[in-house]
């Protein structure tokens, strides 16, 4: 039943989103066959079929959500907030750093493992997105380097 109510939930958003996706969002111009007006379009087609999907087989096993899970869920959303509060002033690599080794430890990572995961994901990540992407990523505590 757990499964039902959130699929309907979720297809309610998704309809809502793709309606505003579909009919609101304009951008003053195209610069990419994938531009800002598609994704958006394209997320909540999906998440529209995804919910549909799990409206019509839903999953047969009962779901019984421990007291930690609720604990651990609500530290995870304790740290993308944290995680959107640091991004502009810190940077993305600092801010990425941050939220991955919390979020690996969290998980039950050993410290080393969880100090390399987050370096490589936040430079690496930070590389991808300048170079390769050429998108705008805050450089923040670290516009030294630049």
């Amino acid at each position: 039943m757990a499964d039902r109510i959130f699929a309907s939930l979720v297809l309610a958003i998704a309809v809502g989103y793709t309606f505003i996706a579909f009919t609101i969002i304009k951008a003053p111009f195209q610069y990419d066959p994938l531009g800002p007006e598609s994704w958006p379009r394209i997320l909540g087609v999906l998440a529209a079929i995804c919910a549909i999907r799990i409206l019509m087989r839903p999953d047969v096993t009962s779901m019984k959500v421990t007291k930690s899970t609720w604990f651990r869920l609500a530290g995870l959303v304790a740290m993308l907030l944290a995680y959107a509060w640091a991004f502009q002033p810190a940077g993305f690599v600092i801010a990425t750093f941050g939220f991955c080794v919390a979020l690996s430890l969290m998980l039950g990572a050993r410290m080393s493992a969880s100090l390399i995961f987050s370096a490589v994901t936040g430079v690496f990540g930070y590389i991808v997105a300048t170079v390769l992407l050429d998108l705008n990523l805050p450089a923040g505590l670290l516009a030294f380097l630049e």
